[in-house]
């Protein structure tokens, strides 16, 4: 029996890891994270909820990354502080990694091992075969897994058009000869299948950008993906021609550069980076800024330009500012305070929405037809998207061909069984999403995340007062302090009139046994009642009675 387990991606943007599970072999794929959705107040990002691998934990022989993206190896690092287990992946994916890992403490810890398109790989009763594929960061790899249940073809993410970087187009050829075999299930990328025809060209985004760096009277700075290694290349090919340099700011991108041209995916000549010590040792016209914070990330260097914080580089009147990404839904309100704070700092901003200057790393619908036909696999599974992504691909999957019995709709948490009498969804494993805050993995749940809606949106009442333990009579207040309800000096009436519904629940309380605790269990219903009549608001409201 073969076992295929999605513990996160089918049915969200990010979050991606899949279990493989045959024999007593556990391989994950891929370990991802998501950022937090609108009502996530004060969290970080999300990740897995790994409890399935816990309680598995001796049969988890390794973890496969796919590739670099935060949403596919984000959460690794939390996987590895429970349990260590070599981790494979591309030397691009395990060079970002590393980084993750020191910053962990997990370095010494954890086993990397390299891998290439190409190379065969055996653990346990699965044997790997990785395929080069083309996506928004280099060195990315689908995979063919040959299990006793039959052959497993995962694409990862991917696109089908040309590269603009010679040798990382997708490899076709090597899907076409997985599926000379038969192929039992497919697993495909399911994000951009809203979109009809084919992703456009990079090509396209050069001869915009191109277009826009030379006609600007100004300086130039370019906000992209840190991990988005042949936009850089683009940028940095536009600039050899007319001499110009490039700076590099903002610690990710630094990163993902210095990681990208050790490994020769990136080639920049080495007299055209400069530095920040450098920048006014050259005509602003002759300087291109390639930065981070094109998703409107609040501590990144082009938010702390735009906010006119930025210790070395000040937005001036002529800039142009060229965000050369798409927008991550949920990121629009972010992204769109900073090109509002640029603008009116008096640069110019050139964005997806009104100029071709990005082109997704994830296939269209013609291209998904494509990877289908070419595979001919037995079943199908929809991965990598939300559920209508996921529903829309799966009906892609019966224009060509594939009986809808055999197209498998699963979402997190499902169990996809693979045996003799065929495949099916069989059960559900429990599933959900942690929440990661500082330090904190998983200790803010539904009534934190409840309690900080309340607090946002109504305030908090605190009363605070000291009552004799004998008597019950008030020795101090009660002291009532507001925050985010209301603004005292100019509504102080409504706050001395609660005194007074205090002052009644402590008459009401002083003769009957323990009158504190009494106290403090009818005062928040009585103060939220009194508070919804006069002003229509249900502040949260903290009693703080003492014993003295």
């Amino acid at each position: 029996m073969l076992k295929i387990i999605p513990l996160g991606g089918l049915g969200e943007i990010g979050l991606n890891m899949m279990v493989l599970e045959c024999e007593e072999t556990i391989i994950v794929i891929d370990a991802g994270l998501m950022f937090p959705e609108d009502y996530m107040l004060g969290v970080d990002y999300v990740i897995p909820d790994m409890s399935y691998l816990l309680q598995n934990k001796a049969r988890v022989k390794g973890v496969i990354l796919s590739h670099a993206h935060e949403d596919h190896i984000g959460s690794l690092p939390y996987l590895l502080r429970e349990m260590q287990v070599p981790v494979y992946g591309t030397a691009f994916t395990l060079g970002m990694i590393g980084n993750k890992l020191e910053e962990h403490g997990l370095t010494a810890a954890t086993r990397l091992h390299m891998i290439r398109p190409g190379d065969n790989l055996c653990i346990g009763p699965f044997s790997f075969e990785f395929i080069r594929v083309h996506h928004s960061v280099v060195d990315g790899v689908g995979m063919v897994i040959d299990t006793p249940c039959g052959r497993v073809v995962h694409t990862g993410d991917f696109k089908i058009s040309d590269s603009t970087i010679a040798g990382l187009e997708t490899d076709m050829e090597a899907f076409a000869r997985c599926g000379q075999k038969e192929v039992l299930v497919l697993l495909s990328d399911s994000t951009n299948v809203e979109r009809e025809g084919r992703t456009p060209s990079d090509e396209g985004v050069r001869k915009s950008l191109e277009q826009i760096i030379v006609n600007s009277p100004g300086r130039v700075i370019v906000a992209l993906f840190a991990s988005n290694v042949s936009r850089i290349q683009q940028v940095v090919n536009i600039l050899k021609a007319g001499k110009q340099k490039v700076l590099f700011n903002g610690r990710s991108i630094e990163l993902s550069v210095r990681i990208a041209r050790h490994l020769n995916l990136l080639q920049i000549p080495e007299d055209m980076e400069i530095f920040l010590e450098d920048l006014d040792a050259y005509p602003e016209e002759d300087v291109v800024i390639l930065t981070t914070g094109s998703q409107g990330e609040p501590m990144s260097a082009l938010a702390r330009m735009s906010a006119g914080i930025h210790k070395q580089i000040k937005i001036k009147q002529g800039d142009t500012v060229i965000l050369s990404s798409k927008f991550i839904p949920g990121n629009e309100k972010a992204i769109a305070k900073i090109i509002n704070n640029l603008f009116r700092k008096g640069a110019n901003v050139i964005y997806e929405k009104i100029s071709d200057i990005h082109v997704s790393g994830h296939a269209f619908r013609d291209e998904l037809k494509m990877m289908i036909r070419t595979v001919g696999p037995k079943y199908f599974i929809p991965i990598h998207g939300e559920y209508r992504h996921l529903y829309h691909h799966a009906q892609l999957a019966e224009e060509c061909g594939i009986c809808r019995e055999r197209v498998l709709l699963a979402e997190d948490g499902d169990v996809v069984v693979f045996e003799e009498a065929g495949g099916r969804i069989s059960g559900r494993i429990s599933t959900s999403r942690v929440l990661v805050d500082g330090k904190g993995i998983g200790d803010v749940g539904r009534l934190v995340l409840k309690e900080r809606r309340l607090l946002s949106e109504e305030g908090m009442v605190a009363v605070t007062m000291a009552i004799d333990e004998d008597t019950g009579f008030i020795l101090y207040g009660p002291e009532i302090v507001s925050k985010g309800f209301v603004f005292e000096t100019e509504t102080g009436h409504i706050i001395e009139d609660a005194k007074c519904v205090v002052l009644e629940i402590v008459d009401d309380s002083v003769d009957l046994p323990h009158p504190a605790e009494i106290i403090r269990r009818r005062l928040p219903g009585a103060l939220r009642e009194y508070f919804s009549f006069t002003i229509k608001r249900r502040p949260v409201i903290l009693p703080f009675i003492l014993e003295l």
